[in-house]
């Protein structure tokens, strides 16, 4: 129960992945709103790095602090750090690697040039922070200290916090990729494996220190739309399936129950139309190492796609964590909503292999606000609430 939860401490190592074996537990995706005060010296960091540190630290430190004490006040089960310290889920590394000096390129695109309406409703929301450089050189560590300071920060604020398990996210060598366009290495495939092989050192830090490791994968569903609609679905399965070699490749020492990762179409507001479906990749996502996979299942587009687990077999010891609550609208869904999406999952998996979560992150970009904060922590309230009933429920059908 909540009130016997256990408490990060420094010395807490956390064994295995838990699950849902007395009623549902909650998460969330990982990022969230970021304060002003953060994102004017992430701002200050980009012009004048360096400039303005001990004002970052002690800006980073309090909203960390702050987004712990919040999770836990919602009823969270399994925290995190918020991601207060990034500019976004990717491209913070490239202030921590070297390789990264080539030209910028624009970001990706969901589609959205074929609505010019909504292209120009989306730049009212875009982040300041957009320079995404090419590797042009041999990618390798530069600032490891950063990557740790982000580590020992979040043990900080997490010591002494109740809640059931704590996680920190680390993005994949294929989101790497995607983001940061190849100009030097040879292959793709090879690009990818050389960021493998430098990421693992963050990947095993993070786990080293108590947390579970949430490796974040967009790349896996949003390569689909946002780079290869031209090519067949046969061929794009192959580009993703070396994406999850080389994921497998960077966490080869990590117990696969140390660890979750994140798949998703992106966090925007979009038409989606052009999404894969998830049936023509999950058992790609599936062949991954990390025991528990997360996915958006509560917007539009792929709400319906639970039903695929009447006929997928999820692999003995996986968990699932669908997004039952969509991280792009306003709406504060009803918790009996939320508890239906939770029950329909569960009749497909077992209600032990399901952690009720979020679609996507609330604070993917800093700087970019699409969900009201107080209505983001209203929604993360009713998912308590909604799991809370479905947990009810599902506990008192197997009596």
């Amino acid at each position: 129960m909540r009130g016997s939860s256990p408490r990060m401490t420094k010395a807490t190592k956390i064994v295995t992945m838990k699950r849902s074996t007395e009623r549902i537990l909650t998460t969330h995706t990982g990022s969230l709103p970021r304060t002003p005060r953060v994102v004017e010296v992430l701002l200050a960091e980009r012009h004048n790095p360096g400039a303005r540190r001990a004002e970052f630290d002690d800006a980073v430190r309090e909203a960390v602090a702050g987004a712990v004490r919040k999770q836990v006040e919602c009823g969270l089960d399994i925290i995190n750090d918020g991601e207060q310290s990034r500019t976004d889920y990717t491209v913070h590394v490239v202030q921590r690697l070297t390789g990264f000096n080539g030209p910028s390129t624009p970001p990706l695109g969901t589609g959205d040039e074929e609505f010019p309406e909504l292209a120009a409703l989306l730049k009212q929301f875009a982040s300041p922070f957009q320079h995404r450089p090419a590797c042009s050189g041999e990618v390798s560590w530069k600032d490891w200290p950063a990557a740790a300071a982000d580590i020992a920060r979040a043990k900080e604020a997490m010591t002494g916090a109740t809640a059931e398990e704590f996680f920190m996210t680390s993005p994949s060598p294929g989101q790497i990729a995607r983001y940061l366009k190849n100009k030097y290495y040879d292959t793709e495939e090879a690009y990818m494996f050389a960021l493998a092989d430098v990421m693992q050192r963050e990947y095993k830090a993070i786990v080293d220190a108590g947390f579970i490791l949430q490796l974040d994968c967009p790349d896996l569903a949003m390569l689909r739309h946002t780079v290869y609609l031209d090519k067949s679905l046969e061929d794009f399965r192959k580009i993703v399936s070396v994406n999850v070699a080389a994921l497998n490749h960077a966490v080869r020492d990590i117990p696969a129950e140390r660890m979750r990762m994140h798949v998703c179409w992106g966090s925007t507001m979009a038409p989606r139309h052009t999404d894969v479906p998830l049936k023509d990749i999950i058992d790609i996502v599936l062949a991954a190492k990390p025991q528990a996979v997360s996915f958006p299942a509560a917007n539009g587009r792929h709400e319906h796609e639970w039903k695929i687990w009447r006929d997928v077999k999820l692999p003995d010891g996986k968990i699932i964590i669908p997004g039952v609550i969509d991280s792009t609208v306003n709406t504060v869904e009803h918790p009996e909503v939320v508890a239906d999406r939770i029950a329909n999952f569960a009749g497909g998996v077992g209600r032990e292999n399901v952690i009720a979560g979020v679609d996507c992150g609330f604070g993917t970009f800093a700087g970019r606000v699409q969900v009201d904060t107080k209505i983001v922590w209203m929604k993360l309230a009713s998912l308590v609430e909604g799991a809370r009933l479905a947990s009810k429920h599902l506990w008192a059908k197997a009596a």
